[in-house]
């Protein structure tokens, strides 16, 4: 094996949640563009065939899956349509997220409890899942945020403490799998991206981010989807448990 081929993942099974939109969007498409099949989760079910288009272009193939990563079942059927559609799961891309902005002393029980129960408790639900199928061992690579290693710009008490607690959960899968089940855990931590979220921050918020940024602007999803890829390849066999900041250099010591 050459050192590019560690990088390869022809004919490995990918399942990605949030797959409708944004990073979800990038990272099906370069993990189809590595050779693999991949497994579309996301709520917003009719928004996947647009996102299987760009697998399909890379020679592979996709099945959509509507899943809400809130709910545990859910989190099961997903994982369990890669071995009915395709016979094995290899990897799993815990991206599936929601960001609120709300001021501490106002956010709501249920505010709070909606940010949590997809961020971090549907990564574990589905984290759960995807351990119980992968026979053969394999790669979690959960999608966290700068916002969970470093303070934010705006009120997201919700969003940063399921970020940060979601980094506790890899460390923790990591620890119990990668020997026993040969199951890689390792987590990224996204600056700012354009996503659905970021389209939200106003110029001055935009401007800010770019001057707290050394690279001075935001990634590229193909960027950051990269990282993703590494992370599942044989090409980062000895790596687990840690978080990769992908940021731009913002959270730099």
């Amino acid at each position: 094996m050459t050192v590019l081929d560690r990088f390869r993942l022809d004919d490995k099974v990918v399942v990605v949640t949030g797959a409708s939109s944004g990073l979800g969007v990038a990272f099906a498409q370069a993990f189809a563009e590595a050779g693999a099949d991949v497994v579309l989760g996301a709520r917003r079910v009719d928004r996947l065939a647009d996102t299987g288009k760009l697998v399909e272009a890379a020679g592979r193939r996709y099945v959509a899956v509507q899943t809400d990563v809130a709910d545990p079942d859910q989190c099961t059927a997903l994982i369990q349509a890669a071995i009915d559609t395709f016979g094995r799961v290899d990897v799993l891309v815990n991206n599936a997220g929601l960001g609120t902005a709300y001021p501490a002393t106002r956010e709501t029980p249920d505010q709070f409890r909606q940010v949590i129960d997809v961020n971090l408790n549907g990564a574990y639900w589905c984290a759960q899942a995807f351990g119980r199928a992968a026979k053969n061992g394999g790669a979690i690579v959960n999608i966290s945020s700068v916002i969970g290693l470093h303070p934010g710009h705006v009120p997201q008490a919700a969003y940063a403490a399921s970020k940060a607690g979601l980094i506790g959960l890899t460390r923790d899968l990591a620890q119990q799998w990668t020997g026993r089940k040969n199951i890689r855990v390792n987590a990224i931590a996204p600056g700012y991206f354009p996503t659905e979220m970021t389209d939200q921050m106003g110029d001055q918020e935009a401007e800010l981010v770019k001057m707290v940024t050394p690279a001075g602007r935001l990634g590229d999803p193909a960027e950051l989807a990269a990282v993703g890829v590494f992370l599942a390849s044989e090409a980062a066999s000895y790596v687990t448990g840690i978080t990769v900041p992908v940021d731009g250099g913002m959270t730099m010591p």
